[in-house]
């Protein structure tokens, strides 16, 4: 199976604000297994978007490319599955 093409992001750090390179991704509040259930979020033609579930505020800063984020711990990069 090919690996996901739609960044993961999570907020284990606990800070208010997190700066995006993604207008699309998904939001999983902490790392496994503290996570809360990973929704999608789309921006549209909006600079930030705040996850119903743990209200992290996420902006879009286009100097950060898709699968980037600052704090650069945000980013959730899943292990590969075994098998």
């Amino acid at each position: 199976m090919a690996a996901s093409a739609v960044p993961h992001f999570c907020n284990d750090v606990g800070t208010d604000k997190i700066l995006i390179g993604a207008k699309e991704f998904q939001c999983m509040g902490a790392r496994p297994p503290f996570d809360h259930p990973h929704v999608f979020l789309d921006m549209g033609s909006d600079s930030q978007i705040i996850c119903p579930y743990c209200s992290t505020l996420f902006v879009h800063d286009a100097r950060l490319g898709p699968g980037e984020s600052d704090p650069a711990s945000c980013l959730y990069v899943p292990e590969p599955a075994e098998g």
